[in-house]
């Protein structure tokens, strides 16, 4: 089947779910966004396991229920993580641009919506072909809001349009004849009926007009939102259509990324990120020696199962060097990168470790665990908080693998190539740094010497279970003796402690009284243990209820515990919003201190959990409070608080399975929040950083404390050129205005991702807060049109008997004089061989032939050009009544044999969309 049909497919198989989903209820841009999500990467699965020869069961439009049938069921919490920050991104587009008509299609704007759509498509293709799936979610959700604004806003549903106007997403087509922005529309509507409102030269000509809501002459208007607006007897229709054109736009985006980078994009993958930030100075060859060894480990135990890690990270420091970031889906190519690693140079002691874990946080996924190997301070500290930012922004837990602390000599190669010894003792002061970022990220700060190094990897083998999640997480220092309860539900697997602390002693109570110590050998609670440095681990026998470990230590120390459980929570903090409808917003940075808040809670792994409590616990104290809690549905809950902490806390959520299993359910934040009496926000108007031109990025303060000179500090991962005020001056309670001026040079690559963090600081650095803005590069596109193919030949012995016949084709593909070339021609249906060369010289030609079996009669090629534009060219040869075989070419079509169908279009076009729907009413799904 075509990727024409499938689509059409798509739509029905909306369509059939209209009748329960939506009866009743106005769909909102979350609901439209998710329910195209859904649908598009359940079709890429299907596609997927159809070309390999396997059976798909198109499953229920949900999150959980997508995830397993595209057989990543670990991954349902990053996948629906990525459809709640496209919904987030969608939503804010009326709570920061309602008053802007073009990213509404109002006010006839559908030139400048138009072009909101299109640069954002081309900025979303450039992020996907460098892997920044990260900028290309955030910029997804901002330009489906217009997209499906548009039917909402304008009169093509009332003109009599039954599929979406495909041209929104070029740009170089028309999307219609357009209303002078003086010209007489609408009418006044007759009280509350607006049923007939538009005029009729209007709807006879075909005229697109928009705009209407009853706030001006005419009165009412066309406004299809919800059901109670002016035409809300429509909004169904245009909401249907709305769910169409988003599956139209993103078929578009998987069809120039590729099935398995949009499901990457989508945030469906086998298993979790392996992110490695390593020291290469001189005296690091036995640390790189212990991380080839345990990624070849993980490599070779995880690759093939659930739990292959989705992405291989890599982040090399040194003084002053630090960088590049290498991201891969292959082992191999990971592998690679690992083993080409050499120690050498390092100037002096100190080394560039923040400036290579802030480029790792920012080029991981969200939700990421990364390993930072290293045996020196560091020397660029002034990151610290922008470290600390990142970490709470982005939720990624950070572990330091040290192994300066317990003395040694380090060496340098000197000028003349001599080896130099230099003191090198990493002093516990230094080490301090590493274990505040790994105690602000629910990580470990693991200290050993570099014969220990290896065994205390073992930690990294155990992380790399995508379905790890946090039970109870503690820090005291002082330390002090003190008991912990924790609950363990039947969902929990291989139950561990880590203990990170010298001359630390703990016993652990089992939910039946059973109680063993931690140097006990003998008993049957703990099944295994070892200890290593400063770092120790515990594997319990796993049994449900409720656990106690008394730890006994007057020396600093964390406790952690952990296990494997497909049921987890995903948490935001929510503010009212500064747009016009005072809705809540999700709070990006860190919430405000002393006041009421709101949380949103949300249960991943399980349709039948539901959260009972949701307490903020302070990280390194007892002190709790608690939230009232309230089911959204969808396993959506929301808790309120009467106060957030002004000391850091972290979400400890507990809940109760309600499919029969017993005992209730447990789990934590790994991240510490730190609340402030900061505000911080960027409306982020315009995420595109053309090469070489400033970009003006605009940002506010506001206190809800004492006034005085704030210090400012604006930082990017890419080391880009910017320009800020060092301080603002704010009253007390008062607000002010900045602006940072953010240059990429004008070499830089189309796709290239930088995160640049904005952070204020208190008079006295009594408080402060950041805001992380994503922006993606792209250089101005002038290519629009897609690859053109040409048939060359198609000949077919095709007989009765198909399996003991073939048939072959010969296609030249062009991307025009004024194109940038064909980067990619790849196999959407077709069972047969492929084999593609280009030549050289202007014409940029590519040549592909195929060969397939007469059973395999169809083949569709995907062409895609350098910035994206794609081509579907489809050929089909239909074996006609005959005695004996025949031949059959582009040049003899009347041959009796063989019957052949060309066709070539456009990947965006759904003409006849109809017609092939009713012929597909007999497929299976």
């Amino acid at each position: 089947m075509s990727w024409l049909a499938a689509l059409c497919l798509l739509l029905l198989h909306t369509e059939a779910f209209k009748v329960h989903l939506f009866r009743g209820d106005s769909l909102t841009h979350e609901k439209i966004t998710e329910r195209a999500i859904l649908n598009v990467t359940a079709q890429v699965c299907r596609a997927l396991a159809r070309a390999e020869g396997k059976d798909f069961t198109f499953p229920r439009l949900t999150a959980e229920s997508v995830a397993v049938a595209c057989e990543a069921p670990k991954s349902s919490k990053s996948f629906l993580q990525t459809i709640q920050l496209i919904r987030t991104k969608n939503k804010r587009v009326d709570l920061w641009y309602f008053y802007s008509p073009r990213y509404h299609f109002d006010n006839e704007n559908f030139s400048e919506g138009r072009r909101i759509i299109t640069e954002g498509l081309s900025v979303i293709k450039a992020s996907n072909k460098k892997n920044n799936f990260e900028a290309a979610r955030d910029k997804l959700g901002r330009i489906l809001h217009p997209l499906q604004d548009f039917y909402s806003h304008s009169n093509w549903v009332e003109m009599g349009n039954n599929l979406p106007n495909s041209n929104l997403i070029r740009s170089n087509a028309v999307i219609g004849e357009i209303a002078a922005k003086d010209r007489a529309t609408c009418r006044n509507c007759i009280g509350d009926d607006c049923t007939n409102n538009i005029l009729e030269d209007i709807l006879r000509d075909k005229i697109l007009t928009s705009g209407y809501f009853g706030l001006t002459k005419p009165t009412g208007g066309i406004n299809k939102d919800n059901l109670v607006a002016s035409h809300g007897h429509l909004h169904m229709k245009a909401a249907n259509l709305a769910i169409a054109a988003t599956s139209e736009l993103l078929e578009d985006i998987r069809g120039a990324a590729g099935d398995r980078p949009f499901l990457q994009m989508m945030g469906i993958s086998k298993g979790k990120a392996l992110c490695f930030v390593i020291d290469t100075t001189g005296s690091m060859i036995d640390d790189i020696a212990a991380v080839r060894t345990v990624t070849s480990s993980i490599i070779n135990s995880k690759v093939g199962t659930e739990d292959e890690p989705s992405v291989y990270i890599l982040v090399p420091f040194n003084d002053p060097e630090f960088g590049p970031l290498t991201r891969t889906t292959d082992p191999n190519v990971f592998k690679n990168a690992i083993n080409s690693l050499s120690a050498t140079g390092g100037g002096d002691f100190p080394e560039m470790a923040l400036s290579g874990l802030q480029l790792a946080l920012t080029g991981a996924p969200r939700n990421s665990e990364i390993f930072v190997f290293t045996d020196a301070p560091a020397k660029d500290q002034h990151l610290r908080s922008t470290v600390i930012a990142l970490i709470e922004q982005t939720k990624s837990v950070v572990n330091f693998m040290i192994t300066g602390i317990l003395g040694r000599r380090r060496r340098r190669q000197s000028g003349d190539g001599q080896q130099q010894q230099l003191s090198s003792r990493m002093l516990p002061s230094n080490a301090q740094l590493y274990r505040d970022l790994a105690q602000a990220s629910g990580g470990l700060a693991i200290e050993v010497s570099k014969s220990e190094l290896l065994v205390a990897t073992s930690i990294i083998t155990e992380s790399s279970s995508s379905s790890l999640v946090t039970i109870l997480q503690a820090a005291r220092s002082p330390g002090k003796a003190e008991n912990f309860t924790f609950m363990v539900d039947e969902s929990v697997r291989n139950l561990t402690v880590y203990i990170i602390g010298t001359f630390v002693t703990l016993t652990v109570i089992s939910p039946s009284g059973v109680s063993q110590g931690s140097a006990d050998t003998t008993g049957s609670l703990i099944t295994a243990s070892q200890s290593v440095g400063n770092f120790k681990t515990l594997k319990l026998k796993t049994q449900p209820g409720l656990w106690e470990i008394k730890m006994m230590s007057t020396n600093p120390y964390i406790v952690k515990v952990i296990g494997e459980s497909p049921i987890d929570f995903l948490f935001d903090f929510l503010e009212v919003s500064q747009g016009p409808f005072g809705d809540l917003d999700v709070v990006d940075n860190r919430p405000r201190a002393g006041v009421n808040g709101s949380l949103i809670v949300t249960v991943t792994g399980s349709d039948s959990t539901t959260v009972t409590e949701v307490i903020l616990v302070e990280s390194s104290g007892s002190r709790e409070v608690n939230g009232s809690v309230e089911a959204l549905g969808g396993g959506e809950f929301l808790a309120k608080f009467d106060r957030i902490p002004a000391e850091e806390f972290v979400v400890l959520v507990k809940g109760q399975n309600s499919n029969g299993s017993s005992g209730v359910l447990q789990r934590q934040s790994p991240t510490s929040i730190k609340a402030s009496n900061l505000i911080v926000t960027s409306p982020d108007s315009n995420s595109v950083l053309v090469p070489g031109i400033p970009l003006s990025v605009p940002f506010s303060v506001m206190t809800s404390g004492a006034g005085g000179n704030f210090r400012i500090q604006a930082t990017n991962d890419q080391g880009f050129t910017s320009s800020f005020p060092s301080s603002l001056l704010l009253e007390t309670g008062g607000s002010a205005n900045g602006t940072v001026n953010l240059t990429a040079p004008s070499t830089t690559l189309s796709g290239t991702d930088v995160t640049l963090t904005i952070e204020v600081e208190a008079p006295g650095s009594a408080d402060n807060n950041y805001v992380v803005l994503r922006f993606a590069v792209l250089k101005t596109v002038t290519d629009f049109t897609q690859p053109v193919c040409e048939v060359l030949s198609l000949q077919s012995n095709c007989s009765d008997i198909c399996s003991l016949s073939m048939w072959e084709l010969s296609v030249q593909v062009t991307d025009g004089a004024e194109g940038t070339g064909v980067d990619r021609v790849s196999l959407r249906q077709g069972n047969g061989t492929m084999n593609i060369s280009s030549t050289t010289g202007s014409e940029n030609i590519t040549l592909v032939s195929y060969s397939s079996s007469c059973c395999s009669p169809d083949v569709e090629l995907l062409v895609v050009d350098q910035v994206g534009n794609v081509a579907s060219c489809f050929y089909s040869v239909r074996i006609a009544a005959s005695s004996s075989p025949q031949s059959a070419t582009t040049n003899s079509p009347q041959s009796p044999a063989a019957v052949v169908s060309l066709s070539t279009r456009a990947v965006q076009s759904i003409v006849l969309c109809f017609s092939i729907t009713i012929l597909g009413l007999s497929l299976t799904f």
